[in-house]
């Protein structure tokens, strides 16, 4: 019999905000049936993470046989889920693009707020990066690429240029931080 090769299976995709309430999540695993199984593991997951410092780098925890990646940024908390055996790596590809992805969106004001306000942006990120815990996409800017491209029959396109511009003054910030 062929040896089944893995692929990356990511259990769930989270954002929730500074006091640990849901702003966007998907779940690509059944391993929480219901929606209150769902809440406490949000719960769980933002209760052992939230004093970990996690806003320079990602973080990295192994949580009930799951890995845990995450990343904070003002009041949001991105976090992002896979099975113990799963590569770390590909776990915080993930992550990056689905952090990067929604700074371009959001034109650099990572918020809470400005999350809500667009939130119909983000779940489509979502949509994009993964289906059914298969990895689709883990490049930021394409990614938001797709999701503008889906939307331009909205009242404001993310045009190319805007797009450029986002993701150039997003990069030019991060040099700015990381040289600091």
């Amino acid at each position: 019999m062929a040896h089944h090769v893995s692929c990356p299976a990511i259990k769930n995709i989270l954002l929730l905000d500074s006091e640990g309430k849901r702003v966007a999540v998907k779940y690509f695993s059944d391993e929480w049936q219901t929606n209150s199984a769902k809440l406490s593991f949000e719960k769980f997951v933002f209760s052992k993470t939230v004093k970990t410092n996690a806003r320079t780098e990602a973080e990295i925890t192994l949580l009930e046989n799951n890995i845990i990646i995450y990343k904070f940024v003002q009041d949001l908390h991105f976090f992002v889920t896979g099975s113990d055996d799963e590569n770390e790596i590909i776990l915080s590809s993930v992550l990056q693009g689905f952090f990067d992805a929604v700074t371009l969106l959001l034109r650099n004001n990572v918020d809470k707020r400005e999350a809500l306000e667009n939130l119909d942006l983000i779940l489509l990120c979502l949509d994009e990066i993964v289906d059914g815990g298969m990895i689709l996409e883990t490049n930021g800017p394409l990614i938001a690429e797709k999701v503008t491209s889906h939307n331009m029959d909205s009242d404001s396109p993310l045009s190319e240029q805007t797009l450029t511009q986002a993701w150039a003054t997003a990069r030019e910030h991060l040099t700015r931080t990381l040289l600091k």
